[in-house]
Formats: structure tokens, C-alpha cells, sequence
């Protein structure tokens, strides 16, 4: 594990000098590490919004009550971001307010507007 000396946000990325990496060459021994922080480091969302990860493993309900899979992960496109759901097939819900209707994360359930034939 890394620990990290100094960091910025900047843009949509951070910017962050670690312990004990002090040059390129340094840096480039971690080309292709995972990159990883606490849960309880991140700060709360604001109402409405949540972090991806609190998303991927959610079981999936359309207006119906019709399951349709659970969130494996998340897409990031320029228009909006897309569930990636699965069940016995994949499908693509776009995360937007047309589509996503409602986030439990305390039953581990999102409810969709979203035909179980798409």
C-alpha cells in the first residue's frame, strides 16, 4: 500500500504525489496499479446522487415489480452514465431520471422505468 504525500483535485481526475515515489521512474514502476480508497474517506453524496459502487450488486425491479438482473457495473458515456444490468442477459439501462425512478440502498433495490422485453 501507498500512502499518499500530497493531492489535488483537478478537473474530473486528482492529481497525487505518493510517499517514496519521487521521479518518473519511480512512477512508472506503477503503471497499471489499482487505485483504491475507503468508503468512510469519500464525502457523503449530496440527496439523490450516489457513488457507483454503491450501485453495482443492487437488484434491478422494473415499474412492474419484473426483475431484471443486478447491477454489475456502470458506463460512463458522454450523455449519461449506463447500468449495466444482468440477469439471464445483459442490458443497458441509462442512468437518468426517465429511467431510474427510485435507489434503495438500505433494501438493495433500484426501480426502473424499463420494459423486461428491452
Amino acid at each position: 500500500m501507498r500512502r499518499v504525500e500530497v493531492g489535488q483535485v483537478q478537473g474530473k481526475t486528482v492529481i497525487a504525489k505518493l510517499v517514496d515515489c519521487n521521479d518518473r521512474e519511480d512512477a512508472e514502476k506503477l503503471r497499471g496499479t489499482e487505485v483504491a480508497v475507503w468508503p468512510e474517506w469519500l464525502t457523503v453524496a449530496n440527496s439523490g446522487e450516489f457513488y457507483w459502487f454503491q450501485l453495482q450488486g443492487l437488484e434491478v425491479f422494473n415499474l412492474d415489480s419484473e426483475p431484471l438482473g443486478k447491477v454489475t457495473s456502470l458506463i460512463e458515456t458522454g450523455a449519461n452514465d449506463v447500468l449495466v444490468v444482468k440477469s439471464d442477459r445483459e442490458r443497458l439501462i441509462p442512468y437518468t431520471k426517465n429511467a431510474v425512478k427510485h435507489v434503495d440502498l438500505e433494501n438493495g433495490k433500484i426501480t426502473v422505468d424499463w420494459s423486461i422485453d428491452f
